[in-house]
């Protein structure tokens, strides 16, 4: 049985019972909301992994961190490297998004070394494997795909990116309001271009029950992907974005009846004033599926610094009911990211979940914001970078201090405001 069978038949596996322990919430609150499809467990039959984790309603806003090898940088070892960083500083699962070198070497690595859930977008080494067969990465089928699918499910991804929502309609809704960047998702623009070329309806729209089939038999989670999100915050919320987001929605019901696990990605780049809106319309067009943002970013001049731009609105997004936040990278735009640039983007992902997840109240988030406060208020500094959400910078910046055996920091010393109110208190 998939996850979604044992929650419709009130059946806690041991995975469900170590994730309810981890997040504080009841077994049978957390069955409810699989069997609901307001929540997911991305894990593939043939794995076992440490740290599996669920993604949805009354749960930690979870954390996303891209990795893969691109078309001209990037060596397996330097990004299993990266896999590992995104790993230690606390992303809950990984994507590997490889279109260069050896894919199926590439993936293997990720889905050995990974103690998180695995991602992959399916239609990239269906292209990849079409231009080197056929030199053109537009040459393929739904035979291609399902091919693809079938081995990269047997090889253990826990759950698939597939852009089934761009089909010949929302494509028109396209055409009605011009955008200033079209199509900006890869996996978006490759099948946009596929529908023109052949003329033909998406063949992961058109045999999507097939696909579905692929998924039940391995347990794999659908991530139904926006392949027509936003590329810029001119673009947001169009006509072409919620006719998307519309046949999200319906998809995501075919495949709950199916007894497969679905949620839902979204934008993309969103102004501040509309991702409250943005989070409201998925969570009712697609009955609560889970939502899984990338960034939204908030403005579209933050080149260099998009991470912090993503942790904005991630926050945001989080806040108003977002339940996953795919990482953006200082790079993002620019070049390949390095591992530098995967850690302070998976630590800024995090302050931004952490952020959503005060607001939303989720059980237990407050407590590590009162541990650190009263850690700070008696000036104990093990147990300041002990609590930290990066414990290595925030000991790399306090032994940078001098003196720093000192109880208080550099920046005030003397002029310490606690120590200062501790010790009139005193008198």
């Amino acid at each position: 049985m998939t996850q979604l069978e044992f929650a419709k038949n009130n059946i806690a596996t041991g995975t469900v019972k170590k994730i309810c322990r981890k997040e504080g919430l009841g077994i049978t609150q957390l069955l409810k909301y699989i069997k609901e499809g307001k929540a997911v467990i991305p894990l593939n039959k043939n794995r076992r992994i440490e740290k599996p984790c669920a993604i949805g309603k009354g749960l930690s806003t979870k954390v996303n961190a891209n990795i893969g090898t691109s078309t001209d940088k990037g060596t397996i070892n330097d990004e299993i490297k990266k896999l590992k960083a995104a790993i230690k500083y606390g992303a809950d699962a990984v994507m590997d998004l490889s279109v260069g070198g050896s894919l199926i070497r590439m993936r293997r690595e990720v889905l050995k070394h990974s103690s998180v859930p695995v991602g992959t977008v399916p239609i990239y080494e269906v292209s990849v494997r079409a231009k080197g067969l056929k030199k053109d990465f537009l040459d393929f089928n739904i035979e291609d795909i399902l091919a693809v699918l079938e081995t990269q499910a047997k090889e253990g991804v826990d759950f698939f990116t597939i852009h089934a929502g761009v089909t010949k309609k929302s494509l028109r809704a396209l055409s009605t309001q011009k955008r200033f960047l079209g199509v900006v998702s890869r996996g978006g623009a490759i099948l946009a271009a596929w529908i023109k070329k052949h003329k033909k309806e998406n063949p992961f729209f058109e045999y999507y029950d097939r696909i579905l089939d692929i998924a039940y038999r391995y347990d794999v989670t659908l991530s139904l992907g926006d392949g027509l999100r936003p590329g810029s915050i001119l673009d947001s919320t169009d006509p072409a974005q919620i006719e998307e987001l519309r046949i999200l929605g319906d998809l995501a019901l075919r495949a709950r009846k199916k007894n497969v696990q679905a949620m839902i990605e979204g934008p993309g780049h969103v102004p501040i004033e509309e991702i409250k809106q943005n989070v409201l319309l998925e969570k009712k067009l697609c009955r609560q599926a889970p939502f899984y943002v990338l960034g939204p970013l908030v403005t579209d001049v933050a080149a260099g610094y998009d991470h912090i731009s993503a942790s904005i609105g991630g926050a945001l997004a989080a806040g108003y009911g977002a339940d996953f936040l795919c990482y953006v990278t200082a790079s993002e735009h620019l070049r390949h990211p390095s591992l530098s640039d995967v850690r302070e983007a998976v630590v800024a992902a995090k302050i931004a979940a952490h952020a959503g997840d005060l607001a939303k109240g989720i059980k237990g988030a407050i407590k590590w914001d009162k541990e650190f406060t009263l850690a700070r208020k008696k000036r104990d500094w093990k147990a300041q970078v002990k609590l930290s959400i990066d414990p290595d910078k925030a000991n790399d910046y306090r032994r940078s201090s001098r003196p720093h055996l000192s109880d208080v920091c550099t920046m005030c010393g003397d002029y310490c405001s606690i120590r200062l109110m501790d010790e009139c208190a005193k008198k």
